[in-house]
């Protein structure tokens, strides 16, 4: 019962920092030094990876009218009467709707770039996230991308794409570069994800959805493969650590429909800058931490 209420706790952090632009890293690196699984280091890692599935499922059920690209079934029979293609058109039309289509080929061309440069640099970052230079690599993103926040807020003031069907393939691509700088500890997938589409003329909505959907491909292939590794290397999951697991996941789905709705809530009238204080605070505490107390 203890570990299972430690993956509550786990899935509440992942929930709330995998959405908003404060880093979920940096925090489960604090987190990790107060609140330890006993469970050995092969399923932590699978753990820590896995629970982000319930994050995305919260941006499949919160944004699914927007995502699912077909229609309701309906009787559409009459449209073949004429005899001619006219009729399959018009099916296709009534059953698939061609824009969210783009926008998933948009989602997909923008997660190429991150994808990879994740696999090119794997060994570089997981050297990252190990030993004594974890947490001031972490605390230095927290820091610079707090920093970043607070000047591109207070500079940039234009706002050109006010909604995702708006984003064009090649700003799609360009967004997906940028993701790329979320493969550095602590940087803050969402973070770097809409700090970067701001700067290319998105409105915080729009630039904070695009980032939500962007996460799918990147979560969910993340999880499969760190899945796929653990079970390849010979491990299996007993009754306690599917216990663990499975709270933990739906604890991070359940905090994150709130998360996400929180934040569309707060950025439709206020701006990041009191995220961008926050980061610098964290990564100063993070500093602080392991240089005097660690």
């Amino acid at each position: 019962m203890i570990e299972i209420l430690k993956s509550i706790l786990l899935g509440i952090v992942e929930g709330i920092t995998e959405w908003l632009p404060i880093s979920s890293t940096g925090h489960m690196i604090l987190l990790d030094e107060f609140v330890k699984l006993k469970m050995d280091k092969d399923f932590m890692e699978m753990f820590l990876v896995v629970i982000q599935l319930g994050a995305i499922l919260a941006v499949v059920v919160l944004y699914f009218s927007k995502l699912w690209p077909f229609n309701k079934k309906r009787d559409d029979v009459s449209y073949f009467k004429n005899g001619n293609d006219k009729g399959a058109k018009k099916l296709v039309n009534n059953y698939v709707s061609m824009p969210k289509i783009m926008l998933w080929l948009k989602i997909a061309i923008a997660s190429i770039p991150a994808a990879f440069f994740g696999i090119l640099f794997d060994d570089e970052i997981d050297a990252m996230l190990t030993g004594d230079i974890r947490a001031f690599v972490v605390a230095a993103a927290l820091i610079v991308y707090g920093v970043l926040f607070i000047v591109i807020e207070s500079y940039n003031k234009k706002e050109k794409y006010k909604d995702v069907s708006e984003i064009s393939f090649k700003l799609a691509f360009l967004i997906g570069l940028i993701q790329c700088l979320a493969l550095v500890p602590g940087t803050s997938r969402s973070g770097s994800t809409i700090l970067g589409a701001m700067l290319l003329g998105l409105s915080r909505v729009c630039a904070a959805e695009f980032s939500f959907f962007l996460s799918i491909p990147a979560m969910v292939g993340g999880s499969a493969i760190k899945l796929l590794g653990f079970f390849k290397d010979g491990n299996v999951i007993d009754f306690n650590e599917a216990m663990v697991l499975f709270f933990g996941t739906v604890t991070a789905f359940f905090v994150s429909v709130l998360a996400i709705k929180f934040l569309m809530s707060y950025i439709k009238k206020n701006d990041f800058k009191a995220f961008g204080v926050y980061r610098i605070v964290l990564g100063v505490v993070v500093i602080l931490y392991f240089a005097f107390m660690a």
